[in-house]
Protein backbone atom coordinates (compact mmCIF):
# COMPACT_ATOMS: atom_id res chain seq x y z
CA UNK A 1 0.00 0.00 0.00
CA UNK A 2 2.89 2.31 0.44
CA UNK A 3 4.48 1.42 -2.86
CA UNK A 4 1.05 2.47 -4.20
CA UNK A 5 0.35 5.67 -2.30
CA UNK A 6 4.72 7.06 -3.29
CA UNK A 7 4.44 5.72 -6.70
CA UNK A 8 1.11 8.26 -6.90
CA UNK A 9 2.29 10.81 -5.24
CA UNK A 10 5.41 10.55 -7.38
CA UNK A 11 3.57 10.92 -10.58
CA UNK A 12 1.74 13.54 -9.41
CA UNK A 13 4.52 15.90 -8.98
CA UNK A 14 5.95 14.71 -12.23
CA UNK A 15 2.50 15.20 -13.76
CA UNK A 16 2.04 18.78 -11.86
CA UNK A 17 5.94 20.05 -12.87
CA UNK A 18 5.36 19.06 -16.55
CA UNK A 19 2.31 21.37 -16.82
CA UNK A 20 3.28 24.39 -14.43
CA UNK A 21 2.68 27.95 -15.37
CA UNK A 22 5.50 29.27 -16.95
CA UNK A 23 6.79 33.12 -15.34
CA UNK A 24 5.99 35.10 -18.52
CA UNK A 25 4.04 35.26 -20.82
CA UNK A 26 5.54 36.66 -23.88
CA UNK A 27 9.64 37.74 -24.94
CA UNK A 28 10.26 39.47 -27.21
CA UNK A 29 14.32 39.89 -28.91
CA UNK A 30 16.48 38.23 -30.98
CA UNK A 31 18.11 35.02 -31.89
CA UNK A 32 21.73 34.28 -33.45
CA UNK A 33 22.46 31.03 -35.40
CA UNK A 34 25.74 31.80 -36.28
CA UNK A 35 26.02 28.30 -38.30
CA UNK A 36 22.94 28.94 -40.05
CA UNK A 37 22.34 29.63 -43.58
CA UNK A 38 18.89 31.31 -43.49
CA UNK A 39 18.54 32.77 -40.51
CA UNK A 40 22.12 33.98 -38.63
CA UNK A 41 19.98 36.89 -37.43
CA UNK A 42 16.95 36.98 -37.02
CA UNK A 43 14.22 39.23 -34.51
CA UNK A 44 12.08 36.74 -32.08
CA UNK A 45 9.09 36.52 -30.67
CA UNK A 46 7.23 34.29 -28.01
CA UNK A 47 4.24 33.67 -26.86
CA UNK A 48 2.88 30.90 -24.15
CA UNK A 49 -0.60 29.14 -25.61
CA UNK A 50 -0.95 27.08 -22.55
CA UNK A 51 1.07 26.26 -19.83
CA UNK A 52 3.17 24.44 -20.73
CA UNK A 53 2.75 25.20 -24.87
CA UNK A 54 4.84 28.38 -26.52
CA UNK A 55 5.00 29.45 -30.00
CA UNK A 56 8.33 31.09 -31.58
CA UNK A 57 8.30 33.07 -34.38
CA UNK A 58 11.56 34.34 -36.51
CA UNK A 59 12.30 36.85 -38.78
CA UNK A 60 15.77 37.75 -40.13
CA UNK A 61 18.21 36.40 -42.38
CA UNK A 62 21.79 35.25 -43.35
CA UNK A 63 24.35 34.84 -45.59
CA UNK A 64 27.73 32.78 -46.33
CA UNK A 65 30.07 32.30 -48.40
CA UNK A 66 29.99 28.87 -51.65
CA UNK A 67 32.50 26.74 -52.20
CA UNK A 68 33.24 25.25 -55.39
CA UNK A 69 35.41 22.29 -55.48
CA UNK A 70 39.10 23.88 -54.16
CA UNK A 71 37.94 27.72 -54.39
CA UNK A 72 35.36 30.02 -52.98
CA UNK A 73 33.07 32.50 -54.74
CA UNK A 74 33.09 35.83 -53.08
CA UNK A 75 29.60 36.53 -54.04
CA UNK A 76 27.71 35.65 -50.84
CA UNK A 77 23.80 34.93 -51.60
CA UNK A 78 21.69 36.74 -48.67
CA UNK A 79 18.29 35.19 -47.90
CA UNK A 80 15.98 36.79 -45.98
CA UNK A 81 13.96 33.92 -43.93
CA UNK A 82 10.43 33.47 -41.66
CA UNK A 83 9.94 30.41 -39.13
CA UNK A 84 6.90 29.43 -36.90
CA UNK A 85 7.92 26.86 -33.93
CA UNK A 86 5.48 25.25 -31.33
CA UNK A 87 7.48 24.50 -28.29
CA UNK A 88 6.66 22.46 -25.24
CA UNK A 89 7.67 22.73 -22.13
CA UNK A 90 8.56 20.52 -18.99
CA UNK A 91 10.36 21.76 -15.82
CA UNK A 92 13.48 21.71 -14.44
CA UNK A 93 14.15 21.75 -10.68
CA UNK A 94 15.96 25.08 -10.84
CA UNK A 95 14.24 27.97 -10.99
CA UNK A 96 12.96 29.76 -14.05
CA UNK A 97 14.75 27.27 -16.16
CA UNK A 98 12.89 24.30 -18.37
CA UNK A 99 13.86 22.10 -21.33
CA UNK A 100 11.21 21.75 -24.61
CA UNK A 101 10.82 19.81 -27.47
CA UNK A 102 8.87 20.69 -30.81
CA UNK A 103 9.21 21.34 -34.40
CA UNK A 104 8.33 24.44 -37.11
CA UNK A 105 8.41 24.93 -40.42
CA UNK A 106 10.99 27.94 -42.25
CA UNK A 107 11.02 29.79 -45.63
CA UNK A 108 13.51 32.03 -46.55
CA UNK A 109 14.25 33.73 -50.27
CA UNK A 110 17.80 33.52 -51.02
CA UNK A 111 18.98 36.80 -53.43
CA UNK A 112 22.43 36.27 -55.04
CA UNK A 113 24.05 37.09 -58.32
CA UNK A 114 24.42 33.54 -59.53
CA UNK A 115 21.28 32.14 -60.63
CA UNK A 116 21.64 28.61 -59.17
CA UNK A 117 21.61 30.13 -55.57
CA UNK A 118 18.93 32.86 -55.84
CA UNK A 119 15.03 31.64 -54.89
CA UNK A 120 12.91 29.96 -52.42
CA UNK A 121 13.83 27.70 -49.92
CA UNK A 122 10.89 25.89 -47.45
CA UNK A 123 11.66 23.36 -44.93
CA UNK A 124 10.55 22.05 -41.27
CA UNK A 125 12.48 21.09 -38.61
CA UNK A 126 12.38 19.24 -34.91
CA UNK A 127 13.87 21.18 -31.94
CA UNK A 128 14.87 21.14 -28.42
CA UNK A 129 16.47 23.22 -26.15
CA UNK A 130 16.43 25.01 -22.69
CA UNK A 131 14.40 28.06 -21.83
CA UNK A 132 15.48 30.28 -18.73
CA UNK A 133 13.67 32.84 -17.65
CA UNK A 134 16.05 35.06 -15.14
CA UNK A 135 14.73 35.71 -11.71
CA UNK A 136 13.45 38.88 -10.79
CA UNK A 137 14.52 40.55 -14.09
CA UNK A 138 12.68 40.74 -17.35
CA UNK A 139 14.95 38.47 -19.18
CA UNK A 140 14.38 35.03 -21.00
CA UNK A 141 17.05 33.37 -22.28
CA UNK A 142 17.08 30.07 -24.62
CA UNK A 143 19.59 27.63 -26.52
CA UNK A 144 17.93 25.60 -29.33
CA UNK A 145 19.01 23.12 -32.19
CA UNK A 146 16.94 23.34 -35.01
CA UNK A 147 18.59 20.81 -37.62
CA UNK A 148 16.52 21.61 -40.88
CA UNK A 149 15.53 19.44 -43.38
CA UNK A 150 14.99 22.03 -46.71
CA UNK A 151 12.26 20.33 -49.05
CA UNK A 152 12.47 23.03 -51.67
CA UNK A 153 15.71 25.00 -52.10
CA UNK A 154 16.64 27.72 -54.89
CA UNK A 155 19.70 25.13 -55.90
CA UNK A 156 20.33 21.90 -56.77
CA UNK A 157 23.96 21.39 -55.29
CA UNK A 158 23.03 21.79 -51.62
CA UNK A 159 22.63 18.59 -50.07
CA UNK A 160 18.85 19.76 -48.51
CA UNK A 161 19.87 19.44 -44.81
CA UNK A 162 20.90 22.08 -42.68
CA UNK A 163 22.10 20.28 -39.37
CA UNK A 164 24.36 23.04 -37.64
CA UNK A 165 20.80 25.35 -36.58
CA UNK A 166 22.10 25.99 -33.23
CA UNK A 167 20.75 29.33 -32.01
CA UNK A 168 21.12 31.61 -28.64
CA UNK A 169 18.30 33.78 -28.38
CA UNK A 170 18.06 36.67 -25.62
CA UNK A 171 14.52 37.96 -25.20
CA UNK A 172 12.45 40.93 -22.87
CA UNK A 173 9.80 39.40 -21.11
CA UNK A 174 6.18 41.15 -21.49
CA UNK A 175 3.60 40.17 -18.78
CA UNK A 176 3.74 37.18 -16.07
CA UNK A 177 1.09 34.47 -15.87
Amino acid sequence: MKKIVCMTLLASIIGIAGFSQTDYKSAIGARLAPESYFDFFAFSYKTFITSAGALEFNAGGGSKREYYGLYHDSRKPFALSVSATYQHHFEIPVKGLRWFIGGGLAAYNAFSKRNEYEGFGFGFYPTGGADWKVPNVPLNLTVDYRPTIIVARPNELGDGFEPRNFGIAVRYTIGTR
